[in-house]
């Protein structure tokens, strides 16, 4: 796609001319012209007085000078879109955004930081265990009382050497008999990661009268 900075060039290298001629029939200097054929509009404070360079530096080429502004319309518009784009995305990260950006950041990081090490200490952490009935310890005349509990479904349980089964919530449930006097309940967890954890529970059956 040619632009207006190549055009003008071209045509002035066609007709044989320099830069300094130029100057002379137009009375702009050459480093204005010359940052016209670069297109390089900072190098001008006003667009006015761009569009002004051009009209007489069209016609001194015998260019149609409502093309050649036609052409730097294009050029300059586009300049100025990308630098609204640049001024309007800067504005966004203001200080207070850069701080509101910089504090979320933190707040994700100590997130997932925090998260990682509980992920951790669980695993690396023995089976935990709830104990859900029975509610009470001391009996009469139960012959036997169910024991249920709660822990991890991926916890294996063992009382007295007999794997128990939890279901889907991790609970399960043992029928355990009941003797005179104190008697000792003794749970074995064992965790997916291999550690262990052994409960003991008590209940006493009164001895009748």
């Amino acid at each position: 796609m040619l632009s207006i900075g190549t055009i003008l060039k071209k045509e002035r290298e066609k007709k044989g001319l320099l830069l300094i001629d130029i100057e002379k029939q137009i009375k702009v200097r050459e480093k204005y012209l010359k940052a016209i054929e670069e297109e390089d509009w900072n190098f001008f404070s006003s667009r006015i007085y761009i569009i002004g360079i051009l009209k007489n530096y069209s016609r001194v080429l015998s260019l149609d000078e409502k093309k050649i502004l036609a052409f730097f319309r294009r050029d300059y518009e586009r300049k100025e879109e990308v630098k609204f784009k640049r001024k309007v995305t800067s504005a966004y990260l203001t200080s207070e955004t850069k701080k509101f950006l910089k504090l979320g950041l933190i707040i994700l990081s100590v997130f997932f930081i925090s998260y990682f090490v509980y992920q951790l200490k669980i695993y690396f952490s023995p089976p935990g265990f709830t104990l859900l009935t029975p509610k009470i310890k001391n009996f009469t005349i139960e012959k036997s009382v169910k024991i249920s509990g709660k822990t991890d479904k991926d916890t294996m349980v063992t009382i007295a050497g007999e794997r128990i089964y939890q279901n889907k919530e991790g609970v399960f449930i043992y029928d355990y008999s009941l003797n005179e006097g104190n008697n000792k309940l003794i749970i074995n967890l064992t965790g997916a990661n291999g550690k262990k954890t052994m409960v003991e529970k008590t209940f006493f059956k009164k001895t009748p009268q």
